[in-house]
């Protein structure tokens, strides 16, 4: 019966999966099991009646000693002591990590203490790695979730501080739900149905998408899922590993912004090597207007298109900038076009760095327009100087004909009015009958000199009112006979000895809607003129021609005729000609005549040979347009 208990102790023993132990009061060691053996490395003959102290570091002896005797002096059957880490000592010398658990029992009156004692080396490990893990996790600068993917709406069951920090959500926030509130209304965004095909297939899945703060901000989240499997081939996690690209995005924008303004800038813009001086970009606004293709531009220089510079002046040119003298050049040259066309350019060039290499910018302005607008406003310059040189001279020479004016005006009122005075004075003294012959010749002196004055005052009364606009035109309907009539009885009183004014043939039947006053005022001078610059014994002729449109009228004489020299300034005002010096006149009845006609839509012209004679020609409309 006895070899029949031990051999059920033993199977019983070995069929514990811990190690077991049995340790008297003394903390001797009575028995062990096979798994004890193999734990400390030790043959149970080696263990048995050995110190429990064998199996334990130096430093644990005293403190388990105490805790061994507390246990058998207390001995309560069934009470069990766990200790946790607890290290044992293998027979090799090397320590491993241990969970006991000491249950004291009593046979015979006799204490003995049950020590099961379990390897926990690999647990603490496992502990000791994912304490690691953990502690990288939440020291890591991404932030990192976990989802439980076997819940309902795979909710975060863990995140770690840059997470929190990055977001702003409060742990209560963050725990059990879902991360799209990161989100927010923004939930249109393509990435984001990429990333849910992935999460519903199981799949890693990496997306760039628009996250939001608890404030409100945008960020935004290169975001990385990893689906964690199971032995059984089903996802029970998902991983989110998240990284704040705002800066990043932020930077392409802008990159992307200064590429959009270089790419679409209308001015050239070429970016060339220092060393080499070979393009290695340029922009649209360049290849358009040079003509060239970007391939073939890298395989050029600047050098290519200009004219008239060689690589030395060019370097020299540049040298400044490779040695930071100046810090921007800028010059004028001409450019050639791929179809050997030129052009005016304006070049700005900096020196810049495109990652290691040091290259230089060239902003390009065409400034063909600048420079034709240059040339034009320098003729436009030269054009107007010569026309204030011309108005001067004009100036000049009208200022002499103002004092020339004035001092005929002065001889032409001066005269008439002396012969008035003169011709009044001796009326005075012929008081006899036979005297009437004489009086009758001063009478009419005194006639034609208030006449003549009376002309002239008509001249400066037209005068004036054609410069202030003042003058207005009274059309009506008139027999041109009648016109005529009046001016040649007029012209009798001024006509020399032997004088005589042809009268035209065939006018009775012809009529004019004109200006009356204005129509007689062109004839009177024509005619007075003819009368003044013809010599005694000359005839003057009248002659009229009328079709259904115009009327023409020639005034005829046989006088002193215009000196070839002076027949382009002959409607100038107060000029006169040179062999009318010494004869009376002013010098605006022809300028006042001209404007008169054309302001009735008719011309002026006239053909003359000094010592022979002038004939004025002038045509107007029968019927004015109002």
């Amino acid at each position: 019966m006895l070899q029949q208990d031990q051999d059920i102790f033993n199977i019983l023993l070995e069929a514990v999966s811990e190690g077991v132990i049995i340790i008297d009061s003394d903390q001797q060691i009575m028995e062990l099991n096979t798994t004890a053996e193999v734990l400390f490395g030790y043959k149970k003959r080696e263990l048995t009646q050995k110190n429990l102290n064998v199996l334990l570091p130096s430093n644990y002896h005293r403190d388990y000693s105490a805790r061994f005797e507390n246990l058998i002096k207390r001995g309560k059957p069934k009470s069990i002591k766990k200790l946790k880490d607890v290290f044992g000592l293998k027979k090799s010398g090397d320590l491993i990590a241990i969970e006991v658990e000491l249950s004291p029992f009593k046979i015979y009156n006799k204490t003995y203490i049950m020590a099961l004692v379990k390897d926990v080396s690999e647990k603490k490990e496992t502990q000791k790695d994912l304490m690691l893990k953990s502690s990288a996790l939440q020291s890591a600068s991404n932030g990192v979730i976990i989802t439980d993917a076997l819940k309902h709406d795979n909710p975060i069951i863990y995140f770690n501080s840059a997470f929190q920090n990055l977001t702003g959500y409060s742990s209560k926030e963050i725990l059990n739900h879902n991360c799209r509130f990161l989100q927010g209304s923004d939930r249109d965004q393509p990435p984001l149905e990429k990333l849910r095909k992935a999460i519903k297939k199981g799949k890693n899945c990496q997306v760039t998408i628009r996250n939001y703060k608890k404030d409100g901000t945008l960020f935004w989240n290169d975001l990385y899922i990893i689906p964690i499997i199971d032995k059984k081939g089903i996802v029970t996690n998902f991983i989110g590993i998240q990284n704040d690209v705002t800066q990043r995005k932020e930077a392409e924008a802008e990159r992307n912004h200064l590429s959009t303004i270089f790419d679409e800038s209308l001015n050239e813009i070429y970016v060339f090597d220092s060393k080499t001086l070979k393009f290695i970009n340029v922009n649209y606004g360049a290849l358009s207007n040079i003509g060239y293709t970007i391939d073939e531009l890298k395989n050029m220089t600047p050098l290519d298109l200009k004219i008239q510079e060689d690589e030395a002046m060019f370097r020299k040119k540049i040298d400044v900038l490779i040695k930071k003298n100046v810090e921007k050049l800028e010059f004028e040259t001409v450019h050639y076009r791929k179809d050997g066309t030129t052009y005016p350019v304006e070049v700005h060039l900096q020196l810049s760095n495109l990652g290691e290499k040091k290259v230089f910018v060239a902003i390009i302005l065409d400034i063909t327009e600048r420079k034709n607008y240059t040339e034009k406003l320098e003729n436009k310059v030269e054009e107007r100087t010569e026309q204030l040189k011309v108005a001067l001279s004009k100036e000049k020479e009208l200022n002499k004909l103002k004092t020339q004016f004035l001092s005929l005006v002065s001889h032409e009122f001066k005269t008439p009015l002396s012969g008035i005075l003169t011709s009044s004075v001796l009326l005075g003294k012929y008081n006899l009958t036979e005297q009437q012959e004489k009086r009758d010749r001063h009478i009419k002196i005194i006639a034609n000199k208030v006449q003549y004055l009376n002309n002239i005052l008509n001249d400066f009364l037209s005068l004036e009112k054609l410069e202030t606009g003042k003058l207005n035109y009274n059309f009506t309907h008139f027999k041109l006979s009648k016109v005529i009539d009046e001016v040649i009885y007029n012209a009798n009183m001024l006509l020399k000895e032997g004088q005589s004014i042809k009268y035209p043939d065939n006018i009775d039947d012809l009529s004019l809607f004109q200006d009356e006053k204005s129509i007689s005022l062109i004839l009177s001078n024509l005619v007075n003129n003819a009368i003044m610059y013809s010599p005694e014994h000359k005839p003057i002729a009248i002659l009229v021609n009328q079709n259904k449109t115009t009327t023409t009228i020639k005034i005829e004489d046989k006088g002193i005729g215009i000196p070839e020299k002076d027949q382009n300034n002959i409607f100038d005002r107060y000029f006169r000609a040179d062999n009318v010096s010494n004869t009376q006149g002013t010098g605006i009845g022809l300028n006042i005549v001209k404007n008169h006609l054309e302001n009735l839509g008719g011309t002026i012209n006239f053909t003359s040979e000094e010592h022979q004679g002038t004939t004025f020609t002038i045509t107007f409309p029968n019927i004015a347009k109002q």
